[in-house]
């Protein structure tokens, strides 16, 4: 019985403008028409009859939720950290709710941006790991190195075992002459960060090996709460755990661990330089997305989102344009992008923490123009879909309904505005917007006043469990 554990944290600065705090990579379609997420979770298909356990920052709930639901699991199970506590952590958390109910499934352990061309292949070597992992082993899947990467960190190879080998080391990302070495050797393989193994075992090895991760973690699940179909674990105790990676904490002490080889075409999507790599280039050796004029442009990353982008007589650029950022970066030094995004994050700009367009569990909205004293938005409810009771203590919001119908609560009123009509939420007055309808709402909100933070929300009543 094979349970998948999706780990779905992770910020993907190194993809910023795409990757923002409340939308990183692992929920965008950066290589695929799906997201990264539902890629790896159809990557399943045919390998369990479980559905996966989803792991996420609890401010990712919603949109993780989601796009659970478009591929038709409606009850994902979400296990939500308060906090980012690292991988020991998660798996851990995973594990002990996997024994809640007295089974003892092996874990399928996967990150949820890690990019994989051949499921076939990858099936395979889940399956041949399995004897492995019935047997009591920690199993994780190296990858076979096609170059001397320095981005990954390394296992050496021990002697047979089974279908894999004991692990003789691991170690940490090496430097070029380093890595050209263990590529040389054979004996070295990329650390992919996938592991297959039970849950008692594992947690048997936390306890041995890390025992106060094991025992924030036991706490923080007997404080868990259940809401809709997350599962809030208790915030004070899980953040007094330990943030260390499962390969510190448990894989490079325990006696058990073992390596089964992958060459499933794996990648980790790091940097915008490894979406070219695997990208379908055109005869001048671009990969090109959205409205693109090149002209004289060679071996270059072009993605445009929400307008033209023209190039002229340039190459090893990465070029990526969103509506509220542009990038541009030689391929060679998009590990620097990091850097930029530190920098937004320490000058608390927006760009840093969200796209124009932002997801919640209603629908989304999208920032059109914003001034001294007032901003503009363009606001999309789903069918059925309804905002927060709630009041601000500094905006008056003017709502125009482009199309569809709302059903608007001000103050002691509920009424239709349907389109082409308006209506005004005074400063102060509780008020809540609701899509009675069976087709999306559409409406433009001008918001004005001393202060237009998203913060300046107090919520009376909300169905979605937020404060």
């Amino acid at each position: 019985m094979i349970l998948p554990i999706v780990m779905a944290g992770g910020s993907g600065s190194r993809l910023w403008p795409m990757s923002r705090e409340l939308n990183p990579k692992q929920f965008l379609s950066l290589a695929d028409e799906q997201t990264m997420l539902q890629v790896t979770v159809e990557r399943l298909s045919g390998l369990t009859d479980l559905k996966p356990q989803i792991i996420c920052n609890e401010a990712h709930r919603f949109v993780a939720a989601e796009q659970m639901r478009q591929l038709g699991f409606d009850d994902c199970e979400l296990l939500l950290e308060p906090v980012a506590r690292n991988t020991a952590a998660a798996i851990t958390l995973a594990a002990l709710k996997a024994v809640q109910d007295g089974q003892d499934p092996l874990l399928l352990v996967l990150a949820a941006d890690h990019l994989i061309s051949d499921a076939e292949v990858f099936q395979q070597c889940v399956r041949s790991a399995l004897p492995l992992a019935q047997a009591g082993k920690l199993v994780t899947f190296g990858i076979q190195p096609l170059s001397p990467e320095t981005g990954y960190g390394y296992i050496e190879q021990g002697p047979a075992v089974g279908s894999g080998y004991a692990i003789a080391r691991f170690v940490e990302k090496p430097d070029l002459a380093t890595a050209q070495r263990y590529l040389a050797s054979k004996k070295f393989l990329w650390n992919s960060g996938m592991f297959l193994f039970k849950a008692s075992r594992l947690l048997d090895e936390v306890k041995a090996f890390a025992p106060q991760i094991h025992a924030c973690c036991a706490e923080a699940l007997e404080q868990s709460s259940r809401d809709l179909h997350f599962t809030r674990v208790g915030a004070e105790a899980f953040a007094r755990c330990p943030s260390d990676s499962i390969d510190y904490a448990v894989m490079e002490k325990t006696a058990d661990a073992v390596v089964v080889p992958m060459n499933a075409g794996w990648n980790d999507i790091g940097s915008w330089s490894a979406l070219w790599d695997v990208g379908q280039k055109d005869e001048s050796g671009n990969v090109v997305s959205g409205d693109v004029m090149a002209d004289e442009v060679e071996h270059s990353y072009i993605k445009s989102t929400s307008r033209l982008v023209a190039a002229v007589g340039v190459r090893d650029l990465i070029i990526v344009e969103t509506k509220d950022a542009l990038l541009v970066a030689h391929k060679d030094k998009v590990q620097g992008v990091k850097k930029i995004v530190e920098n937004l994050k320490a000058q608390q700009r927006q760009e840093f923490h969200c796209n124009s367009e932002v997801y919640r569990p209603w629908g989304s909205y999208e920032a059109i123009d914003q001034g001294h004293r007032y901003q503009v938005k363009r606001i999309t409810v789903k069918p059925g879909a309804k905002l927060s009771v709630q009041m601000h203590h500094h905006r008056a919001e003017h709502w125009i309904v482009v199309s569809g119908t709302a059903k608007v609560t001000n103050g002691k009123e509920t009424y239709l505005v349907t389109e082409n009509q308006s209506t005004y939420i005074p400063i102060g007055q509780v008020h809540a917007l609701e899509n009675p309808g069976k087709v999306p709402l559409e409406l433009i909100e001008v918001q004005s006043g001393s202060y237009l933070g998203e913060d300046d929300i107090v919520r009376f009543e909300d169905i979605y469990g937020r404060a």
